[in-house]
Formats: structure tokens, C-alpha cells, sequence
């Protein structure tokens, strides 16, 4: 692994991360995505705003992301993935890939999108610094991902090895999608 192994010292960069069951991008500890709109909220129409949270597992990472939106809610599992083995503040972003999505059930997407970032990390050196996915008229799902040297990252977690199909879950409420993964660190 390329990346810097994050040493605590006097100067510290890193702030505190908050427990593994809460959230500091909207969610709340638990299992659950945020619950509903209280009336007034200004929330985009149709659904949860978007956002993510690491969920305690035994020996792997547990993932939860949601958003009005499928393609919010990929790029925000991209998000958390990332976010729970590197802090990338400080990366300068490289480049932009397109990755071309399968097309059909939600999981194959997630599954392709997250096996893509860890690959990129594994073999390119290049960690993923944003994520963008898009479903252009007459075509798949594509995902855009904005890449920077890993050896810039601070190390904050353990590195992601692969994608666990059990426990895989993505779905649609009647206030966005939601999705469930679990990373094999």
C-alpha cells in the first residue's frame, strides 16, 4: 500500500473521527438511514437528503449510504468506503475515469463500483477522491471518479480488500435509496 500511515503527533493534521455508529454527513447511530422529513424541512423533493455511516461489523466494514437518488446513493457508498481508510484532504486530484456500470439490479452496480475503487487503490495507486454517477439517455450507468495518488492519503483504517456479497442490500423507499455492504479489510 502506497499510503501514509496516519502518526499521531503534536501538530496532529487529523481531527478526531467520530464514533464508528454515527455519522457527521446527516446520519444518526443505528442501523437505519435518517427517518423522514419532518414537515417544512427544506429537503430537495422526493427524498432523504444523501449521506453515509460505518456500522460496527465483526472483522470486516460495514457500510451504510442513502440518497433521493440510485446514482446519490452509489457515489455516496463510494464516499464511504474511501472515507473509512483514508483521509485524502490533502490529494491533489489526477485525473477523472468513467466506469461503465452494468446495466439491471442496483447490487451489480454497487458491487462493480466499489470492486473499481478498491482495484484503482490495489493496483494503479490512485485513490478515489469523489465519485459522480449518471445514467445518460440511451445508455448504462456511469460512474465518474476523480483519482489522486494514494501516497498523498493519511491512512486512518485498514485498506479494503474485496466486496462481500452477503448481507448485500440496495433499495428504494418511498423517500430515496438505501444500500448495505460489507468490505473484507
Amino acid at each position: 500500500m502506497l499510503m501514509k500511515r496516519h502518526n499521531p503527533s503534536p501538530r496532529g493534521r487529523l481531527p478526531a473521527r467520530p464514533p464508528a455508529d454515527s455519522s457527521a454527513r446527516g446520519g444518526r447511530g443505528g442501523a437505519e438511514p435518517p427517518p423522514a422529513s419532518p414537515p417544512g424541512d427544506a429537503r430537495p423533493r422526493g427524498g432523504r437528503p444523501a449521506g453515509h455511516r460505518r456500522v460496527p461489523h465483526t472483522a470486516d466494514l460495514r457500510i451504510e449510504a442513502w440518497g433521493p437518488t440510485r446514482e446519490r446513493c452509489l457515489a455516496e457508498a463510494v464516499r464511504g468506503l474511501v472515507s473509512s481508510f483514508a483521509d485524502t484532504a490533502g490529494v491533489r486530484p489526477r485525473r477523472t475515469v468513467a466506469v461503465e456500470l452494468p446495466p439491471g439490479p442496483a447490487e451489480d452496480a454497487l458491487v462493480t463500483v466499489l470492486e473499481e475503487v478498491i482495484y484503482r487503490l490495489e493496483v494503479d495507486g490512485e485513490i478515489t477522491l469523489d465519485a459522480e454517477v449518471a445514467e445518460p439517455p440511451g445508455g448504462g450507468p456511469v460512474a465518474r471518479l476523480t483519482v489522486g495518488d494514494a501516497a498523498e492519503a493519511t491512512g486512518v483504517g485498514a485498506a479494503p480488500k474485496a466486496v462481500s456479497l452477503h448481507g448485500l442490500r440496495f433499495d428504494r423507499d418511498a423517500e430515496g435509496w438505501s444500500c448495505t455492504v460489507t468490505i473484507d479489510v
